[in-house]
């Protein structure tokens, strides 16, 4: 096994049995120190789909990019002409891309999805969600999907980007968890869909899906 995934194995296993199950998250950046190659999700570009679709559709506006990670997805879509707010659990990984980004006009700040701010309800044209849903325990991703259709304005776009299932959700052990296209289609109950595409990313060995749902 990789040694970066190894280590990330080790970090969440031992957050399974503490009283905050999000914090191997923090515990992870924090304990990088700043060494990006430690950071296994961490592409140091904007996600391919992303930029695919921001290509392809031009819209701005203001934006909430959920689990901004290092803040790659956050700075490409502030460079793209959105007004953008960025959060992340880790307060280590919010400095980091706040340093890493230094100068760009982005709102970052330290959230939870699981209990997010009022304020956010109904604020954005955009919210991305990109592989966090894939890396939250079941227990709490049920409960964090569903606040992200509430982050939408009038005719607002909710882009999700992750894994996809081959089949039925798997009883994997630890993070990431591809997601079945059931669960996927929950994300954006209430909502019209606009796309469901998928792929498989070159270098990249697992089918990834990109799906967009509109406020009406």
């Amino acid at each position: 096994m990789d040694e970066t995934r190894q280590r990330m194995l080790e970090i969440y296993t031992t957050s399974e049995n503490s009283n905050d199950p999000l914090s191997w998250f923090e515990e992870l950046y924090c304990s990088s120190r700043r060494d990006r190659s430690l950071i296994p999700w961490d592409w140091m570009e904007p996600h391919p789909f992303l930029v695919e679709w921001i290509e392809e559709n031009h819209h701005t506006g203001r934006a909430l990019v959920v689990g901004s990670g290092l803040g790659e997805d956050a700075a490409f879509l502030n460079e793209k002409g959105w007004e953008v707010t960025a959060f992340d659990v880790s307060e280590s990984a919010v400095e980091w891309a706040s340093q890493l980004h230094k100068g760009k006009e982005i709102d970052w700040l330290v959230g939870d999805l699981v209990k997010p701010e009022e304020s956010w309800k109904g604020a954005f044209d955009l919210v991305l969600e990109v592989h966090i849903l894939q890396a939250i325990p079941k227990k709490i991703r049920n409960a964090a999907y569903t606040n992200l259709s509430s982050f939408l304005e009038r005719h607002g776009l909710l882009v999700c980007i992750g894994r996809l299932a081959d089949g039925p959700e798997e009883d994997i052990e630890a993070p990431p968890w591809p997601l079945s296209r059931e669960f996927i289609h929950q994300i954006g109950e209430g909502l019209s869909e606009v796309e469901f595409h998928t792929a498989v990313i070159p270098d990249k060995e697992e089918v990834r899906y990109r799906a967009v749902w509109k406020r009406d």
